[in-house]
């Protein structure tokens, strides 16, 4: 069906982005902007899913290129939507903790911060709601300017270092997409998505589909698969809301969003197995999740061990697409939003520790459990939920990520034990935190009669993580919370022509 909804939808960072400029010296008037935004966009994203779930696809068309079937317009169907919901929820919980920890750090700039922040929502909701190749490779370029202030933030020589890091791996990732692009066009005479992929890509000799898969994914260096994952750590520097955005909204989410659509839209599953192009690539996951994984361990600062942890997981995600089974996809697809809410939680907690006490390392941080109390229940509750371990959400991404894997012949056990390994280097790295927050002797502020003086961050701060670590709980018990098990099984249908 033909909506303006999408276009709404999109147009709502857009213009809170507008806004935002000529507000610079009215700080909450700047503000209200971006949650106002944020909230109207969700509710519209929202909107769409009754429709979706009735077997319809939404779409609009912005305008026509001079290229015959090549249109700048989006589609909205079961998965781009699961995403979208991901998005555009989790933007309305980042504004408001964005607002408490830029004030408590006194954070200069901070118009240029809330400005960049709404574009990078802005082509976030546009690769979710893409129609095709072509329109969702203008929304992944409109991330990677957007963000690129957003990394630079502070502004030192590693900020600077980082940010030209970031910037140059992800604009040639950005060239190889539009390689791809051009060259499925050429071959097919469309980029459009289709649920079990481009039909036509069926007759193209296999040696040319092959080097097409791999320059498709040199694309995605966005998801941040290794060896081309070392932006990522080094994006750290940013402000914690940035690092928020970069591993639980937009970017690398986009990275992986944008793998499956590959896969599952453009290949198409039955092409993955002629080709055995679904082996090379979860060969690359799984050693993505494990080398990741060692990485984390290997890191004393939160937030560097934070970002090769979400390398590991992310490849998860890609690992459940390349498995070509419907546990195995679902798995990925609801990993989607619930590594979203639970990656969101820690990085959130991370600028929470920040702001209250200035500390990045965790070998700093002993008995901050006892300091910060609400905080590091919320990161623990995440940490558990990254582990794989009920009751939180990330029990049942992982639960049917190893139902696909042992449907998968012959290697199946192989990617079972990969995942399970996986799950147990999580334990490795995510348990000594809570142990020092918890059991080590407190180094936080002490009273005169020797107890422990709590004094979490400011409630703006506190709050959104609350909230997003309860979602991660709430998930386990109601899945269907956003309407993402019935759009995860809309989605499996519309692959597999039914369950």
């Amino acid at each position: 069906m033909e909506l303006m909804t999408p276009l709404f939808i999109i147009l709502c960072p857009a213009i809170a982005a507008a806004l935002i400029l000529p507000s610079r010296n009215h700080p909450n008037i700047r503000e209200g902007w971006t949650i106002a935004a944020s909230v109207i966009m969700f509710s519209l994203v929202l909107s769409m899913a009754p429709e979706i779930l009735k077997g319809e696809t939404i779409n609009f068309t912005l305008f026509h290129t001079m290229f015959q079937n090549i249109d700048v317009g989006f589609k909205v169907d079961a998965f781009g939507e699961i995403f979208a919901i991901t998005t555009s929820s989790l933007w309305i919980l980042v504004s408001i903790y964005s607002i408490g920890y830029m004030r408590a750090l006194k954070e200069h700039a901070q118009t240029r911060y809330y400005f960049a922040f709404c574009l990078a929502i802005f082509g976030a909701l546009g690769v979710a709601l893409s129609a095709n190749l072509f329109t969702m490779f203008i929304f992944f370029e409109i991330i990677t300017i957007s963000t690129y202030p957003l990394v630079i933030h502070e502004q030192t020589p590693e900020a600077i270092r980082a940010g030209h890091k970031y910037f140059v791996y992800l604009m040639t990732a950005g060239a190889f997409l539009l390689f791809s692009i051009m060259t499925t066009y050429y071959l097919t005479g469309t980029t459009d998505f289709a649920a079990g992929g481009i039909k036509a890509l069926g007759s193209i000799p296999q040696w040319m589909l092959i080097v097409l898969f791999a320059c498709f994914l040199l694309g995605f260096m966005k998801a941040a698969w290794m060896p081309f994952h070392s932006w990522l750590p080094a994006a750290m520097v940013a402000p914690s809301p940035v690092s928020a955005l970069l591993h639980a909204v937009a970017v690398v989410k986009a990275g992986v969003f944008g793998i499956v659509r590959i896969v599952c839209y453009v290949y198409g599953v039955d092409l993955m197995h002629e080709t055995n192009l679904w082996l090379a690539l979860a060969i690359i996951a799984s050693f993505t999740m494990i080398v990741g994984s060692f990485f984390a361990i290997a890191q004393d600062d939160l937030k560097k061990r934070l970002a090769y942890s979400t390398i590991s997981q992310l490849s998860y995600i890609i690992l459940g697409a390349a498995l070509l089974t419907e546990n195995g996809i679902r798995g990925a697809m609801l990993h989607i939003p619930f590594h979203g809410y639970m990656k969101i939680t820690l990085f959130l907690c991370a600028g929470a520790i920040i702001v209250v006490t200035g500390k990045k390392k965790i070998s700093e941080m002993a008995g901050i459990g006892k300091v910060m109390p609400y905080t590091m229940l919320a990161f623990s509750i995440a940490a558990i939920g990254m582990i794989g371990l009920p009751p939180v959400a990330g029990f049942i991404s992982k639960l049917y990520l190893c139902l696909g894997a042992t449907a998968v012949s012959p290697f199946g056990y192989v990617f079972l034990a990969v995942i399970l390994t996986s799950s147990l280097l999580d334990v490795v790295y995510f348990v000594p935190i809570i142990h020092t927050a918890f059991f080590k002797k407190p180094v936080g502020e002490i009273g005169g009669s020797g107890e422990v003086k709590a004094r979490d961050a400011p409630l703006l701060v506190v709050a959104p993580l609350a909230i997003t670590a309860i979602f991660s709980i709430v998930f386990f018990l109601h899945p269907n919370m956003f309407y993402i098990r019935d759009l995860v099984n809309m989605a499996i249908t519309n692959l597999f022509g039914g369950i």
